[in-house]
């Protein structure tokens, strides 16, 4: 990512990339690796879904999306991302 968003942490890079390596997600595995700790990984996961670069799969489970797959890969930029009403 080139440039991020209003919106978003610095962290959430280093999240996303986490992310890339792992099928199914935790925000524990976030703090296993020394990102951040979980509960701010947690609070983050929950911001990256409402911009549609995670999904939420059940209560403390995340997966990237190919949205998320195309910001960390630059093909999209974040400021163009818009949160979801949820």
């Amino acid at each position: 990512m080139d440039e991020l968003a209003e919106w978003m942490d610095p962290i959430d890079e280093e999240i996303l990339e986490v992310m890339c390596e792992t099928h199914v997600f935790a925000p524990e595995h976030v703090d296993q690796e020394d990102v951040c700790r979980a509960p701010k990984a947690a609070h983050r996961c929950r911001e990256l879904t409402k911009h549609g670069l995670l999904t939420k799969q059940m209560t403390g489970v995340y997966d990237i999306t190919d949205l998320g797959r195309q910001v960390l890969d630059g093909e999209v930029a974040p400021s163009e991302l818009e949160a979801s009403d949820e």
